[in-house]
């Protein structure tokens, strides 16, 4: 039974780095560098007054929409996603890693699949709902399910564990293990390791800071009380540090972006 499972999770793992599934998977983190670009620069723009735009994936997607050609760029956007699902579906259900590592790995599918559905739906119905409605509709099931405070406080506490944990990547460079070190250049190492790290830093303060919010629709029983990206990018501003505190945050999602787009050029294989 051990040897039939073992044979199993080595089929999936080949299967998830094969010359076109590697292929797919670099174009995913691009697209995924794209998101977070668009969403830390209008994030930079609400950070110096700008108040009617969305800094979330949803926002993002919609403005590539609208780009000339922008349905092709949302199609190739959907099957890069739909490849990064599978990557990290296989590395939560086959991965060799630690316990944390293949949570994140599950996160992630997660993550994925969600944006994946937003690809769709902009691409079939013109729109979708942001991230903040998604969390808060998501948010209003939960609490209804009986014991619904105690699931609703023990996600919010798993994305504060996350958004922790990402921090800690960030500050202990932990990233490295992802990308092929030896192969890059000694100047590209040098740029990789501080978008790491500031990338790393800003992703888990924000993910963190959603995981609070839903911490707190938990404790008040009020969904509206969670929210998205774009809610946690704007509590940043009304802290006692002011929207600089959220252009400082916003600048570190561009970071991560560029971050991306270095991974899937040195992803280890």
């Amino acid at each position: 039974m051990s040897t039939a499972g073992s044979e199993v999770r080595g089929a999936a793992r080949r299967a998830a780095r094969s010359p076109v599934m590697d292929m797919a998977t670099r174009v995913g983190l691009a697209c995924r560098g794209v998101l977070y670009g668009l969403v830390g620069a209008v994030a930079v723009q609400v950070g110096l007054g700008e108040r009617s735009k969305e800094a979330d994936k949803a926002g993002a997607i919609e403005t590539l929409a609208e780009l000339p050609f922008g349905s092709v760029l949302l199609w190739i956007m959907t099957v890069g996603f739909v490849a990064l699902a599978l990557w990290q579906a296989t590395e939560a259900a086959f991965g060799g890693g630690e316990v944390i590592e293949r949570v994140e790995a599950a996160a992630r599918v997660a993550v994925y699949v969600l944006v994946i559905v937003t690809l769709v739906s902009v691409l079939t119905k013109g729109k979708a709902s942001s991230d903040d409605e998604k969390s808060r509709d998501l948010t209003a099931t939960l609490l209804d399910l009986p014991g619904g405070q105690v699931i609703v406080g023990a996600a919010g506490l798993g994305l504060v564990v996350l958004g922790a944990y990402w921090v800690r990547q960030g500050l202990t460079k932990g990233f490295w293990k992802e990308l092929d070190r030896a192969g890059m250049p000694a100047p590209a190492r040098a740029v990789m390791e501080r978008l790491g790290v500031g990338g790393y830093v800003a992703r888990g303060a924000v993910a963190a800071l959603a995981g609070i919010l839903v911490g707190r629709a938990a404790i008040t029983f009020d969904p509206d009380k969670a929210g998205g990206i774009d809610t946690a990018l704007r509590e940043f501003a009304g802290t006692p540090a002011g929207p600089w505190l959220l252009v400082v945050v916003a600048l570190g999602l561009l970071l991560f972006a560029a971050f991306c787009f270095g991974e899937a050029r040195w992803r280890r294989a």
